[in-house]
């Protein structure tokens, strides 16, 4: 029984650093595509506040350029949500409730079998992410 409790425990902190690396992917994805398009698109008015930076070019920008303007916002969003999130966990770990839920997802992956694309990795011990 404390042999199940561990490899529990061992499966939920991998799931969870899989959980982590997947967001920051994430994050790293939507700079890499939305944000450099955002900010080509916006090359123009990014010289422009170079040289006379205001609030109202500021405000210009946005107005005139409403989807760079959106996603770079979007990558601003997603990576402050990101960054939070994983404070959040290193400050004070994982709650009860993020706990319990990866357990229920490491049950359910187990349940499911060779089949899910995560069962490989959960079992596996040669694999790391951190």
């Amino acid at each position: 029984m404390a042999n199940l409790d561990s490899n529990l425990k061992k499966q939920v902190k991998r799931l969870h650093q899989l959980t982590v690396c997947t967001r920051w992917l994430f994050v790293v994805g939507c700079w890499l595509t939305l944000g450099s398009l955002s900010i080509w698109r916006l090359q123009e008015e990014i010289g422009l506040w170079r040289e006379h930076f205001t609030w109202v070019a500021v405000r210009y920008a946005i107005v005139y350029n409403r989807i760079p303007a959106l996603c770079l916002a979007f990558c601003i969003g997603v990576t402050a949500a990101t960054l939070i999130w994983q404070t959040n966990y290193t400050l004070r770990g994982l709650s009860a409730q993020q706990r319990h839920r990866l357990e229920k997802q490491v049950k359910k992956i187990q349940a499911i079998g060779p089949r899910h694309p995560l069962w490989k990795w959960l079992n596996s011990s040669n694999w790391k992410i951190m």
